[in-house]
């Protein structure tokens, strides 16, 4: 297989990983709190020994992962004075089932049975500090939430929902239950910390823009199988050429 092979071949390659990402991002277009993925690919130049030959630059396509568009969904209002919507960067953090931290963007929350805030899966939501925000028994259905996060029942504030930021939504990867994960995170403090009650986050998945680039990978795709075929036609006439000649 000549060089020309391997670039197409990394160029198709990084093709099906675009459309794996598209795929999901329209999978979850009703997913709350889904943000989309976008790929992000690097150039891999690769250059021929000058000595033999004047120096020849060959660029392949190599995969790099893929990162979270950031941008705001839209509110989605439920009528649950305890859903929230973050408004802004960050996420709750919640306390999974083995008692990993985990981050979501999904503001569904309960109340359990034991009094603490959790969300629809049953994760503990964190509140400042990193402790659960517990509700006693006489307030329930009393509380609600305000701006900074902070959990107001009949008598006062029971305790503030954190909002953990991350330097780098590079760091932050999805589990596949809603949930991420993600180390190196900071709790924002009150005056900065901006959540929605009453409602939800939806999806920020637009319809019209991945099915555009779905059209567009499948027409490079095209391309490169033409250019494929083109070049595999080449060798073919070069090799019948050169057993004429021999």
């Amino acid at each position: 297989m000549d060089i020309s092979s391997y670039v197409l071949l990394s160029q198709e390659q990084a093709l099906r990983r675009r459309l794996d990402i598209v795929s999901n991002n329209i999978a979850n277009m009703n997913t709350v709190g889904f943000k989309r993925e976008q790929p992000v690919f690097r150039e891999y130049v690769e250059q021929t020994d000058s000595a033999v030959k004047p120096a020849q630059k060959t660029s392949f396509v190599l995969d790099y992962g893929a990162v979270h568009d950031v941008s705001n969904g839209a509110f989605q209002p439920t009528g649950n004075p305890l859903d929230v919507m973050i408004d802004g960067p960050g996420y709750l953090s919640v306390q999974s089932g083995d008692g990993s931290i985990a981050y979501t963007r999904a503001g569904f929350v309960k109340v359990l049975e034991s009094g603490e805030l959790a969300t629809a899966g049953g994760q503990v939501i964190l509140g400042a500090g990193g402790k659960p925000i517990k509700v006693p028994p006489e307030e329930a259905g009393r509380v609600s939430v305000v701006a900074d996060g902070t959990v107001m029942g009949s008598t006062g504030p029971l305790g503030r929902i954190a909002v953990t930021v991350f330097e780098s939504e590079a760091a932050v990867d999805p589990r596949g239950d809603g949930m991420f994960t993600a180390t190196g995170g900071r709790e924002l403090p009150a005056d900065q910390t901006k959540l929605m009650s009453g409602g939800v986050e939806g999806s920020n998945v637009n319809a019209i823009v991945e099915t555009t680039d779905m059209i567009q990978i499948l027409r490079a795709y095209q391309t490169s199988q033409s250019l494929s075929n083109s070049m595999s036609d080449m060798r073919k006439s070069a090799i019948d050429k050169l057993g004429r000649v021999g």
